[in-house]
């Protein structure tokens, strides 16, 4: 892989997830085939929970009755919504990329951790992980607790990996109280502007890109505007 060979593609509007999922699930095939370049896509979803692999029907609430999903990706149930940065990551496993060696899922998963740890650090924030804990957390300086930040829900379809990270910009806290986040009760959500940190979209999406070549190795194009259909 060259050092350019790394799409960024970018969504304005917030994407049907079904759109997301079938455009996700073709670009897999196409990049297995050597059809298509291995890429990251940055945009929103409106409001919406996934299941995972692991999720449980009983931690599912839902009283704004929103659409739910089936992903297939690992982990429980995830809330997607406005104000939340979604970064789904179509990379080729098959191959080294950066710090993560050929055919090594657990080095692709702490990769991504490091890429939105990394992210987090540029605006003043510790991201952490926790042993038996998806995400990233960090701890809110006024009141000592220990929020998640980011979740991460990985599918691999032979050795190609879809899904990715989401990160809480700004999206009302409140909808994650429909469900179990990832199956963790005692333990809540932030967000950058709950935490004081008034960041907008571009200024994290620039700072992702800006991290992106340290834990992957490869610079990231330009964005590419993309309209779901």
């Amino acid at each position: 892989m060259t050092q350019n060979d790394f799409l960024w593609e970018i969504s304005k509007n917030p994407v049907p997830y079904p759109y997301a999922f079938t455009r996700m699930q073709d670009i897999a095939q196409n990049i297995r085939a050597h059809d298509a370049r291995e890429r990251v896509w940055l945009l929103e979803h409106p409001p919406l929970y996934t299941a995972g692999t692991s999720a449980k029907p009983a931690d599912l609430f839902n009283p704004n009755h929103y659409p739910t999903y089936d992903a297939g990706r690992g982990g429980q149930w995830t809330y997607h919504g406005p104000g939340q940065r979604i970064a789904y990551v179509m990379m080729d496993l098959h191959h080294p990329h950066g710090s993560v060696p050929e055919r090594d899922l657990r080095a692709y998963v702490h990769a991504l951790e490091a890429w939105v740890i990394r992210t987090l650090a540029q605006f003043g924030l510790k991201g952490e992980i926790r042993d038996g804990r998806v995400g990233v957390w960090v701890i809110d300086p006024k009141t000592g607790l220990e929020e998640k930040i980011a979740a991460i829900g990985v599918r691999v379809s032979r050795w190609v990996s879809w899904h990715g990270v989401s990160i809480n910009l700004h999206p009302t806290l409140a909808d994650f109280d429909g469900i179990v986040p990832c199956g963790i009760r005692e333990f809540g959500v932030t967000s950058f502007h709950k935490l004081g940190l008034p960041v907008t979209f571009s200024q994290l999406d620039a700072a992702l890109a800006e991290n992106w070549r340290a834990i992957f190795g490869s610079q990231p194009s330009a964005f590419t505007p993309i309209e779901a259909e």
